[in-house]
């Protein structure tokens, strides 16, 4: 057994795109149209794991786009994506400067969570050891629930 990717369904998949690509620094790796079926579906992969994605399709984030509007709420919901980086701080003040909302910000140095466009919950760790605390982090609250 070996993990593939994770699905998440999106509303607007160029806002989607913009915060996972442009924002979160993932990249497209394939993208599957169905006109019958009427969907879209993208598939994400973390520049460290570009050479895996593309020789075996994982791992990946698949962004499903569905043409047809929906709210998804309920049995659609799950818990978060994870995402480890080399500098908590550095990551977590670009998406900052980028209108994102930090929920649970780096304050011990390890972790901390964000929400995408649509609500899905990110976190993002820390490479290797702890960094150490460091100001406005080390003092900030949480500013939601993750």
């Amino acid at each position: 057994m070996r993990y593939l990717h994770t699905m998440v369904r999106v509303k607007d998949l160029d806002k989607a795109l913009h915060f996972y690509c442009r924002l979160f620094g993932l990249e497209e790796i394939r993208r599957y149209e169905n006109e019958k079926g009427r969907f879209t579906l993208v598939f994400l992969a973390a520049p460290g794991d570009l050479a895996r994605a593309k020789a075996e399709a994982s791992p990946c984030l698949e962004l499903t786009y569905n043409w047809d509007p929906e709210d998804y709420a309920g049995g659609r919901n799950f818990g978060h994506l994870a995402y480890e980086v080399d500098d908590i701080y550095a990551f977590c003040q670009r998406l900052m400067d980028n209108g994102v909302t930090i929920n649970r910000p780096p304050r011990d140095g390890h972790m901390a969570f964000v929400r995408s466009p649509d609500g899905i919950s990110i976190e993002i760790l820390q490479k290797g050891e702890h960094l150490p605390a460091r100001e406005p982090w080390a003092s900030m609250e949480n500013t939601g629930s993750w």
